[in-house]
């Protein structure tokens, strides 16, 4: 039988975060009365990230650890996609910056009937923790671009943590073509494109000091990304296909 739930954390990197973000994956799991799977996707590090989840992985039946050659938080997610087998996919950062217990919010009985469901940190309700100002500001900036070019609506697209159908996901990791920080933008483009509902969950956020986010490097790449998502738009790459 499927599980309930599958865990995609797309982990480069991420040796000294990776334990901690595991303890709290499992310890939320143990309590709940669905079932579910982890699947840790490594994708081209160069410490003992994979050698630290295969330990993990000995301990819990329901991990499993998949090694991606290439870098790119989009290869990794696109490849956890491939491979989970739950109802409900949930994306969730490695450095856990929302606390692991909010991922209730994301799916039934909690919520019903939702095709994708995104963290937002800028949603009623939402709180951050310790953010500096200029991070802030800068996120604000991209978002308002985001907006103005790809996504008219949606206040937070950066945030890793969002929750998709699993039918859902297989249709729109179809067209999926970037695989980089701005993978996302272009999923929930493609999400919006084929009529699937997409709503804002409100989450509490903590700022991690070690985020690998370069903010002058990473908005330029991810504004050229945006370029390349209405071109791909315009030349209809994005429309559904039987």
């Amino acid at each position: 039988m499927n599980p309930f739930l599958s865990i995609i954390i797309p982990a480069h990197n991420e040796a000294n975060r990776l334990p901690d973000t595991l303890e709290q994956v499992f310890g939320f799991l143990q309590k709940q009365t669905f079932t579910s799977e982890v699947i840790v996707v490594e994708n081209g590090s160069s410490d003992m990230t994979f050698e630290i989840a295969h330990g993990f992985a000995v301990q819990h039946a329901n991990l499993r650890v998949i090694q991606n050659d290439w870098r790119g938080k989009g290869l990794a997610i696109q490849r956890g996609i491939k491979e989970a087998q739950g109802e409900y996919l949930f994306m969730c950062d490695a450095d856990l910056s929302m606390p692991i217990a909010e991922i209730s919010k994301f799916i039934p009985p909690q919520l019903k009937n939702i095709d994708v469901a995104i963290a937002s940190r800028e949603a009623p309700g939402a709180v951050r923790y310790h953010e500096p100002y200029y991070r802030h500001l800068t996120g604000r900036v991209f978002n308002t671009l985001i907006r103005l070019l790809v996504l008219p609506t949606l206040q937070d697209t950066q945030c890793g943590f969002k929750c998709i159908r699993a039918d859902v996901a297989r249709d729109i990791f179809r067209y999926q073509t970037l695989t980089g920080w701005a993978f996302d933008v272009e999923m929930l483009f493609i999400a919006r494109h084929h009529r699937y509902q997409v709503i804002e969950i409100p989450i509490h956020w903590f700022f991690n000091a070690d985020s690998k986010i370069s903010v002058l490097r990473d908005s330029l790449r991810m504004f050229l990304d945006l370029l390349v998502i209405r071109r791909n738009a315009r030349r209809g790459l994005y429309d559904p296909k039987p």
